[in-house]
């Protein structure tokens, strides 16, 4: 299994980026999946999942320091997972991952998510 991020780069204050997620030869059809960040010096964060729902529809979380300004979303057929990031500030600067949660995992716990991708670099800056 292997993930693989893109869209990472350096944007202005309050500008836009959109994040991409996608599995090598593999379907991320049945696994729930979330984004984490770390910045230098700081712990890993997650900043949001969605569930398999039911195909159409489904359930999303959104740390509260991003909530409003980032929108995760997936399409199945794609097999694609997007986190689309609005109004960016520097505080957003950091590595985005994408992770696996395992079936039957509950993104709340670390110990679930068992595979991460190689990250991709948010810059937030003037």
């Amino acid at each position: 299994w292997q993930l693989v991020e893109s869209g990472g780069g350096l944007v202005q204050p309050g500008g836009p980026l959109t994040l991409s997620c996608t599995a090598l030869e593999k379907s991320l059809n049945f696994y729930a999946i979330a984004w984490f960040r770390q910045a230098p010096g700081r712990g890993r964060e997650g900043v949001s999942s969605i569930n398999t729902g039911d195909g159409k529809t489904f359930s999303t979380y959104y740390v509260d320091s991003v909530k409003g300004r980032f929108t995760i979303s997936r399409d199945m057929a794609k097999n694609m997972v997007w986190l689309q990031m609005n109004n960016l500030k520097p505080e957003d600067t950091a590595l985005y991952y994408c992770a696996r949660i395992r079936l039957g995992g509950v993104p709340t716990r670390i110990d679930d998510y068992d595979y991460w991708g190689q990250g991709t670099q948010v810059t937030v800056s003037s």
